[in-house]
C-alpha cells in the first residue's frame, strides 16, 4: 500500500513532488519494496519520464530511485531498469558530477546482477561511452568507471565479449597511466584500474596489446615508486593497489618469459615484504609469487638476490604460512638450479637446519619443494649431504619412505 500511496503522490505532481521523490527512494532502500515497485503498472515509466525529463532537480532525485534499485540482487529488478540503460549511457556525458557518478554506479550495479543488461549495453556502446568518460578531470568519475569496467571485466562472457573491445578502445593505455600515476591520480582511481588490468590479463590469452604500451616497464617503476615511500609516507589502504599490480606484473612476466632486469625490483619486494608482514600477511604471497617468476630462468636476478644479501630476509620468511613456505622454497630452487656456486652462497646460511622442520609437516607440497632443494644442493655440493646427515636429515628422510609419492625421492635423497 505504501508503495503504491508515494507512486501515486508522485504521478499526481502534487504541491511536494521532490518530497514524495524522496520518500520513494529511502522506501527503496528496501529489498521486498524494490520487488514491489518494478511490479507496479506504471512504476518503472513514471521514473524514467523524471529521470529523462529537463527539471534538474527532479531529474536527480529520480537517478537516486535509480540508484536505489540498482542495489537489488534480485535479477528481476535489474531487467526492470533495462529500458533505463540508453538513458544512463547518455546522461554520462551528463552536466553535473554528481549526477554521472550516479549513473555510472547505477550502471555498474545493474551489470553484476543481469546478463540481460549486458547484453544489451554493448551494443549500446558502453565501452566506447566509458572510453571517453576515462578522460575526464574528476576524480571520482575516474572511480566510477573503473568500477563499471571491473564489473564487466569479471563476467562470465568478458574474455569473448568484453575484452576484445576493450583492447581494441583508448581505454589501456589511459588505465595504465592512472594506476601508475596512483598517488598522485587519486588512489581510488588508480585501485579500480590495477584490479581491471589484473581481469584482462589473467583471463586474456595474449597481452600483446599491454606488453607494447610498456606495462612491463611502467609497473615496475610503479613498485619502485610504492617501495620509496614505505613505511613513512604510505596512505591508508596502499595494500589494495599493491596487490593487483604485483599479479598484473607476476602474469605477464609468467606469460610472456620476458624479463626485468633491474635488481632494485628485488630490494622493492622486500621493503614492501616487511612493511606489509604484520598488518596484510595475504601480500607476502604475492610478492614471492612475483620473486619466484622473477627468478625462474634468470641467472641475473638469482646472483644479484645473493650479492644485495637478501637471502637472510627471504629465509625469516619460510615459517609465515603453507603457501609462503612453499613459494620461498620454490626461489631457493630457483636458485640452486644455476650451480655449484650459488648452492655455496646459500649453504653459508643456515638452510639445512631449517629444512628439519619442514621435513616433518605433513604438507606434500612443501616436502617435494624441500626435497627438490636437498637434491640441488646436494648434486652441486656433496659435502652438504655428509653435513645434513649429521643435523639428523637421515632420520627426517626416513620416515618419508613408506610415503607413496615421495618415497623415491626420499630414497634418491638417502642414496646420495
Amino acid at each position: 500500500g505504501q508503495v503504491l500511496q508515494l507512486l501515486r503522490s508522485v504521478q499526481r505532481g502534487s504541491e511536494d513532488r521532490k518530497g514524495s521523490l524522496g520518500r520513494l527512494r529511502r522506501a527503496l532502500q528496501n529489498e521486498e519494496t524494490q520487488q514491489k515497485f518494478v511490479r507496479l503498472d506504471g512504476g518503472m515509466r513514471m521514473l524514467t519520464g523524471l529521470f529523462t525529463s529537463s527539471l534538474a532537480d527532479m531529474q536527480l532525485e529520480a537517478a537516486r530511485c535509480l540508484h536505489e534499485l540498482s542495489h537489488s540482487s534480485d535479477p528481476t529488478v535489474a531487467e526492470a531498469c533495462l529500458p533505463v540503460t540508453s538513458y544512463l549511457l547518455t546522461y554520462l556525458s551528463g552536466h553535473s558530477v554528481e549526477f554521472t557518478e550516479l549513473c555510472l554506479y547505477t550502471l555498474g550495479n545493474l551489470v553484476v546482477e543481469s546478463e540481460a543488461v549486458r547484453k544489451q549495453l554493448l551494443p549500446q556502446g558502453i565501452i566506447p561511452v566509458l572510453a571517453s568518460c576515462i578522460q575526464s578531470p574528476h576524480e571520482a568519475v575516474l572511480e566510477g568507471v573503473g568500477y563499471v569496467l571491473s564489473q564487466l571485466l569479471q563476467a562470465k562472457e568478458s574474455p569473448t565479449e568484453i575484452i576484445p573491445q576493450v583492447l581494441d578502445s583508448v581505454l589501456p593505455q589511459h588505465m595504465l597511466h592512472l594506476v601508475c600515476s596512483g598517488l598522485k591520480a587519486g588512489l581510488g582511481a588508480a585501485m579500480e584500474f590495477a584490479w581491471c588490468l589484473h581481469y584482462i590479463i589473467c583471463r586474456h590469452k595474449s597481452n600483446t596489446v599491454l606488453l607494447a604500451l610498456g606495462a612491463v616497464p611502467a609497473l615496475t617503476s610503479l613498485l619502485l615508486d610504492l617501495a620509496s615511500k614505505m613505511p613513512q609516507d604510505a596512505p591508508e589502504g596502499l595494500e589494495l593497489l599493491v596487490c593487483p599490480v604485483l599479479r598484473c606484473l607476476s602474469n605477464l612476466l609468467a606469460e610472456t618469459g620476458c624479463q626485468v632486469r633491474d635488481e632494485r625490483l628485488l630490494i622493492a619486494l622486500f621493503l614492501l615484504l616487511q612493511c606489509f608482514l604484520q598488518q596484510h600477511p595475504f601480500l607476502v604471497q604475492e610478492c614471492l609469487w612475483l620473486l619466484n617468476n622473477l627468478t625462474a630462468d634468470d641467472p641475473f636476478l638469482c646472483s644479484a638476490l645473493l650479492s644485495l644479501g637478501l637471502l637472510p630476509a627471504l629465509l625469516q620468511l619460510l615459517p609465515c604460512s603453507h603457501m609462503a613456505s612453499v613459494l620461498v622454497l620454490t626461489v631457493l630452487c630457483n636458485i640452486a638450479e644455476k650451480g655449484p656456486f650459488p648452492c655455496q652462497r646459500l649453504l653459508q646460511q643456515p638452510v639445512l637446519p631449517l629444512l628439519l622442520p619442514i621435513l616433518a609437516l605433513p604438507d606434500p607440497e612443501a616436502l617435494g619443494q624441500c626435497l627438490e632443494l636437498l637434491h640441488l644442493l646436494f648434486l652441486h655440493c656433496p659435502q652438504a649431504a655428509a653435513d645434513f646427515a649429521r643435523q639428523g636429515g637421515h632420520q627426517a628422510l626416513e620416515q618419508h619412505q613408506s610415503t607413496p609419492e615421495l618415497q623415491e625421492r626420499a630414497q634418491a635423497l638417502l642414496d646420495m
